[in-house]
This record gives structure tokens, C-alpha cells and sequence, in this order.
């Protein structure tokens, strides 16, 4: 009996087999675990901020400065010492606060470096100077924005860290790069020759196909011929320093004015405000100006009605050439004709040019290889091309693609207003990102800060 009831025992009775004890007991485990590892990352991040962070700068307290200073990590171990101030770092500031710029300190132009306190890292000491081009520093510092192959590659405000610091370094010429990508252009748009429509390039009787709609064609009859200067009215290389103001909240508070009037040539985008409001950013000079033929819609009544709003409008510009891309599609092309019309009824001696469509298809092209994939090129972007080919040296003013300066303080979309633009219709940090990395090769100078 004894033997048959052993027979029919529960073998499993008396251990809990993944019962409520065992499961209690993993759990334990697995929260002390999950606990440790915390506490190791944790310390390692506190460590990483400790070295990378901000400290106390009494020399700038002294020379009331009221911030701190950073370092900032660069090739090789080395550190760029920055100064910042906690209340502009990517602080929400509106207005006329936009205009605090807080960029790097200036760093000795032969390059030398002093070592950090705890004998591991070294910074690069900082002094009032600029740090000389072909210093090693600046080549590491350039190189920290080459190895950016896609804009996708950081964080916003690592590139930012990256473009500050490299805004120490002298910007020079590279003529070598320069001359390289002005044979790029040379190659597939050529806009010595085809930027504008002429009598040239489009004889009379020619089907000219638009830009978009490529299913549209139009005639070229003795009418619109007339409209059409006789050949290009510039040629290659033919002004020295060229500045092209784009109209970026960037700008805003920049005293840049005196810059930009002071270049040879300076282009616009798209007829913006340049009165004594703004004259102190933005200058005053315009050689020419682009008009985007949906302005004229909203803003003119398409000059169905009174166009003299307009012409007055164009009075701020003295006597600079204006430029409309009236072939892009057929809906642009009556509203650009107009324009030409009443300049011709009001006896203006502004000239009137019309781009053509082969070139800015061209010029799309081109920048799609560079990675700008948009529906549409910024105007901007168009005259920024243009320039590379007829100017020698090429300045870019009020460009900038996000919605903070890099020193993280909240901008408006332009210097004049905050409206946004249609979203998904250019690619405009695309645009920007190519830029720096032409300033960065001594291609273009982009000038992102306060002149001086």
C-alpha cells in the first residue's frame, strides 16, 4: 500500500517549478540588473559632460562677458575652447534679441596648442585675432565639416558646434576648388551664354519649350523676339567680388550693409524690402533683382488694373535690372510679359530679362547630382550659380535654412516677416548644407554672423 501510494505522488509538489517564488526571484534579479546598468551609463555620460561641458570662465567674468567656457571636441584629441552663454543656448529669443551672437573665441594664427590642466586633453588656447587658413587647426577644423557626407549624418546642433568653430578661421579663396567648379558649370549650364533668353541664343521663329511644362511650347514670334536683349548683358568673370543677399532671418541685426554695398555686384532675391529699416543688414546697392511672377499675382493683381504700386516698388532699386523665369510654365509667361510692358509704358530704362528654361533645367540637373532634390530650386540657389560663373569671388549673405542662428536662438523665416514657405516645394537646408561645404572648400564665402 505504502509502495502504491508513493506510486501516485506529485514528484513536482514541493519545488515551485517557475511558480510565484521563482518568478519573484527573476524579477528581482532583473530589475537589479536593469538598475546596475543604468548607473553605468549614467556615470559615464556624467564623466563625458564633466570633460565636454561648461566651466566657470573667470577671465570672462572679468572682462564682463558674463559666460562660460566650452570645449569643444576636434580631430586628434584636441579641444576648441568656445565661449557661450547659458541663456542663448537654444533659448527661444524673439525679435531684436536675435541679433546677440555668440560665436567662438578667436585662436592664435600659428596654431599652437596648450595642454589641458589634467595632462589628457588639449585645447587650442584662445586670444583676439582670427586663426590663419592654412593653420593645422584650421585644416581639422574644415575637415570636421567634410566629414559631413549628408546632412542626415548629425544632429542640427552638432552642425552647428561644427560651423561655429570653424567661423574662427580666415576665410580664403581656394582657386584650385574655385576654378574646378566653375568648369563644372561651365559645362552644363554655361550662363555667360544661356542665363537669360537673348536674340542670340533663341532666334525668331524658334519653338522654345518651358522648363516644367515640357508638353508646352512657344512660338517665338517678332513680338516676343523684340523683348529680348541682343546677346548676354554680362560675360564671364567679369566682376570681382560679387554679393548675393538672400532673405534669411540670419541677417537680421547683422550690420552686414556696408559689406554688401561695397561688392561690385550685388544680386536680390524676389523684390524684398531694402528701405532705411532694413538698409543697415541688408544694403542698398541692387545690380539685379528677381521677381517671382507669383508676387506680381498676389500682390499687383497680375498689373491688370493700377500698376503704378508697382513701379514704385521697383523705384527702390534704382536702376537694377530685373529678371523673371517666364518660361517656367505657361502660366508665368503673360504675367512676365506685363512686366516688361508697363516698364516700357513708364519709359524706364531698367532692363528686363527673362531666364532660360534650358539653364535653370540645367542648373536643376546639376544640383540634383549634389544631392539638392527638390521640386523646385530657391531663387537664391538660381543666382547663386549664375554668380559662381560671372563673378570672380562670391559672397553669400542672409542664406540659412533653419529655424535658429547657429548659436541656437530662434530666428524668423525672413528678416522682414516670418512667413513660411510652401513645405515640400524647395530644399532649402539642402541648399545651405552645399554651401557650407563650398565656403568650407574656399569655393564661396557664406557669412553667417555680424559684420564688422
Amino acid at each position: 500500500m505504502l509502495r502504491r501510494r508513493m506510486g501516485y505522488a506529485d514528484p513536482t509538489s514541493g519545488r515551485d517549478l517557475l511558480g510565484n517564488r521563482s518568478l519573484c526571484f527573476i524579477f528581482i534579479c532583473a530589475f537589479g540588473l536593469v538598475t546596475l546598468l543604468q548607473q553605468i551609463l549614467y556615470g559615464k555620460n556624467y564623466i563625458k559632460r564633466e570633460e565636454m561641458g561648461s566651466v566657470p570662465s573667470s577671465r570672462g567674468q572679468r572682462r564682463g562677458l558674463g559666460g562660460y567656457r566650452c570645449y569643444a571636441p576636434l580631430n586628434g584629441g584636441l579641444y576648441a575652447a568656445i565661449v557661450c552663454k547659458p541663456a542663448q543656448q537654444f533659448s527661444r529669443l524673439k525679435g531684436d534679441e536675435t541679433g546677440n551672437w555668440t560665436g567662438p573665441v578667436n585662436f592664435l594664427d600659428d596654431g599652437s596648442l596648450k595642454p589641458a590642466r589634467n595632462g589628457k586633453k588639449r585645447y587650442l588656447d584662445s586670444y583676439d585675432g582670427s586663426y590663419d587658413y592654412n593653420s593645422t587647426a584650421c585644416k581639422e577644423l574644415r575637415q570636421e565639416i567634410m566629414d559631413v557626407k549628408v546632412l542626415t549624418m548629425v544632429k542640427t546642433s552638432e552642425l552647428f558646434e561644427r560651423w561655429r568653430n570653424l567661423q574662427v578661421c580666415k576665410w580664403q579663396q581656394n582657386m584650385v576648388e574655385t576654378n574646378n567648379f566653375k568648369m563644372s558649370l561651365s559645362r552644363c549650364c554655361n550662363a555667360p551664354s544661356f542665363l537669360f533668353t537673348t536674340k542670340r541664343n533663341t532666334p525668331a521663329g524658334t519653338k522654345l519649350r518651358y522648363e516644367v511644362d515640357t508638353s508646352g511650347i512657344l512660338p517665338i514670334s517678332t513680338e516676343v523676339f523684340k523683348m529680348f536683349p541682343d546677346d548676354m548683358p554680362y560675360s564671364k568673370s567679369q566682376f570681382k567680388k560679387c554679393a548675393v543677399v538672400g532673405n534669411g532671418g540670419i541677417i537680421k541685426n547683422s550690420k552686414c550693409g556696408k559689406d554688401i554695398d561695397s561688392a561690385d555686384f550685388v544680386f536680390r532675391c524676389n523684390i524684398p524690402p531694402i528701405n532705411e529699416k532694413y538698409s543697415a543688414d541688408v544694403g542698398a546697392k541692387t545690380d539685379l533683382v528677381t521677381i517671382n511672377p507669383s508676387i506680381i499675382t498676389e500682390r499687383f493683381q497680375k498689373l491688370e488694373k493700377w500698376r503704378r504700386p508697382f513701379y514704385e516698388v521697383l523705384q527702390n532699386y534704382e536702376n537694377s535690372s530685373v529678371v523673371l523665369p517666364a518660361f517656367y510654365n505657361t502660366r508665368n509667361t503673360d504675367v512676365s510679359f506685363r512686366v516688361k510692358y508697363m516698364l516700357d509704358d513708364f519709359d524706364s530704362q531698367r532692363g528686363v530679362f527673362f531666364f532660360h528654361p534650358q539653364y535653370l533645367l540645367n542648373v536643376q540637373r546639376f544640383w540634383t547630382v549634389q544631392g539638392v532634390r527638390a521640386k523646385r530650386l530657391s531663387s537664391g540657389l538660381m543666382l547663386v550659380t549664375a554668380a559662381m560663373e560671372l563673378c570672380e569671388e562670391v559672397h553669400l549673405y542672409g542664406f540659412w535654412a533653419f529655424p535658429m542662428n547657429p548659436s541656437g536662438i530662434f530666428i524668423t523665416h525672413h528678416y522682414y516677416d516670418n512667413v513660411k514657405p510652401r513645405p515640400g516645394f524647395h530644399a532649402m537646408p539642402h541648399e545651405i548644407f552645399n554651401f557650407m561645404h563650398m565656403h568650407t572648400r574656399g569655393i564661396l564665402n557664406v557669412h553667417s554672423g555680424p559684420c564688422t
